[in-house]
């Protein structure tokens, strides 16, 4: 069976694979944010629909008609009785404007089109042939089926070209198809600005502004006599959102706006804490703070920023608790009790921002462990019997403590490891052998903290290597370095 190509609002079509939906999943991170972090939308609706469609050379028996959300899509109604290619989607219930598309029975995208302004129109035309296609009763789909229409011919044109291509040796098709395509592409941003300029003040021209490349027409050159990069950089940068509005809610329900947003916050700024702080600030800023727009993107930045993946942004998680979060401007997105354990995240990792003081340590070296385990916290079964022992021994405690702030050189080194993790029995050696060439440098100390308690192990893996850090551990328990340090593993 011949596979249907989906027709779009993109751009030339590289890839003319099938286009499933339904195989999205849900974020699944370990946050303290949801994974359903997306509220529904609510405003800029429309009061029901009665959608038509006649589409010759359709065997499907059943469609489904769906919706672009933010990045993902979700299937708003199905019509169960398709017969010869006809199929009635009608309701009275409320429906966001932006856009949809058809689905096939098989979840192959057949098309999009707008719900908008006109919720009441019909669709006829081939389905294997999208410029076959006729609309009747909104002038809104008539002029993006022409948008539509003229990327299908540049489509069938870069078909040909390839086949022509592949008739060449390999050399000559690479330079013939880099050319070829070069032109095809150039007509089509020509088109895209130009269909544009002429529908700008409409939700068509909103949506087709979301996907054209905002690139300038002519590079200076840099010192080196090449295009200047950075001058490019910047110029795409500067101009990334000119014409989006964030006050208007459809843009959620269109194929770009999420994928461009995200595109925004994980390529185009510059991968720095305060960039992104200042970065989101600004958007944020320019939306209703009780519109739907503003809580996708904020349902987006929250689990994306506590989960990411580099070293310090946790401090732009920390700004979205204490600028959104604990203000109130995401109660109508998260719950009071989701709300809390967001907050209490935070109060863990705002002394772990870098920049910050580390948070006070009083640790048991190895001999002091010795002293320790006498005293019977080797042996205590439960948190009173510590709390008991402690208070009993205190005075004989407190001369044994190694305290972190009171650790002299110039630089520290703060490690928490443990003696049967299997990447620390690698990793602890190496560095022991990084601190030794460091030492012939710096003033510098590695405070090695083990996380457990089993004083004779850690105790023979410290002899066995000769780990001449300063070794301690915490058999007194009152250090609580899991929370205080936010150490789950190591």
């Amino acid at each position: 069976m011949k596979k249907l190509l989906f027709i779009g609002i993109g751009g030339i079509i590289l890839n003319h694979s099938e286009s499933h939906i339904f195989a999205q999943k849900k974020l699944s991170s370990k946050t303290t944010t949801p994974e359903k972090t997306a509220p529904a939308p609510s405003s800029f609706k429309v009061k029901g629909y009665h959608l038509q469609f006649n589409l010759a050379n359709c065997k499907d028996t059943l469609l489904y008609l769906a919706k672009y959300t933010f990045d993902k899509q979700y299937v708003v109604d199905t019509c169960k009785k398709v017969k010869n290619g006809k199929a009635v989607f009608k309701s009275d219930k409320e429906i966001e404007k932006g856009v949809y598309f058809i689905v096939s029975q098989d979840k192959v995208r057949y098309f999009d089109f707008f719900i908008n302004e006109n919720n009441k129109f019909s669709i006829t035309g081939d389905i294997k042939e999208i410029r076959t296609f006729k609309v009747n009763g909104s002038k809104e789909n008539e002029k993006f089926l022409e948008y539509i229409k003229y990327i299908a011919t540049k489509n069938e044109m870069f078909g040909k070209l390839r086949d022509k291509a592949q008739q060449m040796p390999k050399k000559d098709s690479a330079e013939f198809m880099e050319r070829e395509v070069k032109q095809l592409n150039e007509d089509v941003k020509k088109f895209q600005k130009e269909f544009y300029n002429s529908n700008k003040g409409t939700f068509l021209a909103d949506v087709i502004n979301l996907q054209i490349s905002k690139e300038p027409d002519n590079v200076p050159k840099a010192s080196n006599g090449r295009p200047d990069s950075i001058y490019v950089y910047r110029y795409i940068k500067n101009h990334y959102w000119d014409g989006v509005n964030f006050k208007d809610d459809r843009l959620l329900i269109t194929p770009f706006f999420g994928d461009k947003f995200k595109n925004y916050f994980e390529r185009i700024i510059p991968q720095v804490p305060d960039s992104a702080i200042s970065e989101m600030d600004n958007i944020l800023a320019q939306c209703d703070p009780k519109s739907d727009m503003f809580k996708f993107l904020l349902a987006y930045l929250t689990p994306y920023y506590e989960a990411h993946k580099v070293m310090g942004f946790d401090k732009v998680f920390v700004h979205i608790i204490n600028k959104y979060i604990k203000t109130g401007l995401a109660n109508d997105l998260y719950d009071e009790q989701v709300r809390e354990k967001i907050i209490e995240r935070g109060r863990i990792l705002e002394p772990l921002l870098i920049g910050n003081m580390a948070p006070e340590l009083l640790m048991i070296d190895t001999a002091g462990g010795k002293i320790t385990n006498k005293m019977g916290f080797d042996t205590a079964k439960t948190s009173e019997g510590v709390t008991k022992l402690y208070y009993d021994n205190v005075q004989k405690i407190t001369p044994l403590l190694v305290s972190l702030y009171q650790t002299k050189a110039d630089y520290i080194i703060l490690v928490f490891w443990d003696v049967d993790c299997g990447h620390c029995q690698k990793e602890i050696p190496e560095l022991l052998k990084t601190y030794h060439e460091l030492k012939q440098k710096y003033d510098v100390k590695v405070y090695a903290v083990y996380t457990h308690t089993d004083y004779e192990k850690w105790r023979k893996f410290i002899i066995d290597k000769k780990l001449d850090f300063i070794n301690v551990f915490d058999p007194i328990h009152i250090n609580n370095i899991r929370e205080k340090y936010d150490i789950f593993s190591t």
